[in-house]
């Protein structure tokens, strides 16, 4: 799912090759995507693309008059960026916004069909939108100390919970714990005051430095590569492969579509965390700690 960095850059590109433009249509090759009836698609033909914000993983094009279209890419959604009177690409096209010099289309691979389009008029209508999750580059340290201390969830969960924090889900939690050298299974209520500190630090650097890369990656250029792996992720994608810091291999946490990558020796005393199905399976058998696994691996 594309996180903060990515939505971030995607913003930044639409403003750069759309903001000024008038809209000269709204072609919907999928029309499930839209999941408002008012107002209708033709409200905002004629308008002007004034600003595009980032609302979490959100994307809201701002076209004037409180009319806001606010794309949801969930997944596999993606943006792409065609030349005016171009074909759409085949069966992932959902939407397209057609202006003068380019179209701005929204695809998604695979046969499950997440991604979304609200047209919505109003800033009321707008925040309903809203997951309401604290910005780490808004909030004060109280203020970051104060909210993980209210709930009693995992570092992993409270990451990437969007009402909880704003932008971060599965991999650059992943990335932002390897680099504070927390266990994502570590309870928020039990992190002191120096390891919150920590927290907050990790998160800001790892989002700031990825969104600096995607912004290297895609100078002069609409992105083309969002991907939730990357080249250069410490952790992120890079199960049994070694840790950058350590050298120790990474571990997984598989769940649901997801899995959790982290370094047993940097984030968790050498300790393995038990992945439910493996862990059940093996049962007594199943190795706790990371010279476990190896000594039964035989390394």
């Amino acid at each position: 799912m594309p996180e903060m960095p990515d939505v971030t850059v995607y913003r930044e590109k639409i403003v750069e090759f759309f903001a000024g433009a008038a809209l000269r249509a709204v072609r919907l090759p999928s029309a499930f995507v839209l999941r408002t009836v008012a107002p209708p698609p033709a409200a905002f033909v004629g308008r002007v693309l004034r600003d595009v914000r980032r609302m979490g993983k959100r994307l809201v094009l701002d076209f004037g008059d409180a009319h806001f279209a606010v794309i949801h890419l969930m997944i596999a959604g993606r943006l792409r960026r065609l030349n005016p009177g171009a074909a759409l690409p085949g069966r992932i096209s959902l939407c397209a916004f057609d202006f003068d010099a380019a179209t701005l289309v929204l695809t998604e691979a695979g046969t499950k069909r997440r991604a979304s389009l609200h047209l919505v008029e109003g800033e009321a209508a707008l925040a309903a939108h809203d997951p309401g999750g604290l910005e780490v580059f808004e909030c004060t340290r109280e203020a970051f100390h104060a909210l993980l201390r209210a709930h009693d969830h995992t570092l992993k969960r409270t990451l990437t919970d969007p009402h909880l924090l704003s932008g971060i889900g599965n991999s650059y939690s992943d990335e932002i714990l390897h680099a504070a050298r927390l266990s994502p299974m570590r309870r928020t209520v039990h992190l002191d005051a120096a390891e919150l500190d920590r927290l907050l630090d990790a998160t800001r650097a790892v989002l700031t430095a990825w969104t600096e890369r995607l912004r290297a990656e895609s100078a002069g250029a609409f992105p083309e590569k969002v991907t939730a792996f990357r080249e250069g992720m410490a952790v992120h994608g890079r199960y049994n492969l070694p840790c950058p810091e350590c050298g120790a291999p990474v571990q997984r946490v598989v769940y649901a579509e997801n899995e959790m990558n982290y370094c047993a020796r940097c984030q968790n005393e050498g300790r393995l965390l038990a992945d439910r199905a493996l862990s059940k399976l093996l049962k007594k058998d199943w190795p706790r700690t990371l010279d476990a696994l190896e000594a039964k691996r035989g390394r």
